[in-house]
């Protein structure tokens, strides 16, 4: 089975764009989880003021939750990462 060199080379110009992180990936990362804790902060002061349904309340608190321990997650994913470049041998 032969390959000829601009066949793989086309193939691989259009696999490439897949694999690169869009410009604005982490931008949409962070405003969607500051979207999400401002929305708990304003369900949050709604229910103590009588205006909000305790199970909207529960469901905001719970996004809320879960945002901060992904937020976290991916930060120590982060850390350990750039320990263990630091660990590398030059």
């Amino acid at each position: 089975m032969e390959i000829s060199a601009s066949f793989a080379a086309q193939n691989y110009a259009r696999a490439r764009p897949a694999t690169e992180p869009s410009e604005n990936s982490f931008m949409r990362a962070a405003d969607s989880f500051a979207q999400t804790l401002e929305q708990g902060e304003q369900t949050s002061a709604a229910a103590m003021v009588g205006g909000a349904d305790p199970h909207a309340l529960v469901q905001a608190l719970s996004a809320s939750e879960l945002a901060v321990e992904t937020a976290v997650t991916v930060r120590n994913k982060v850390v350990e990462a750039y320990q263990e470049i630091l660990r590398m041998q030059v």
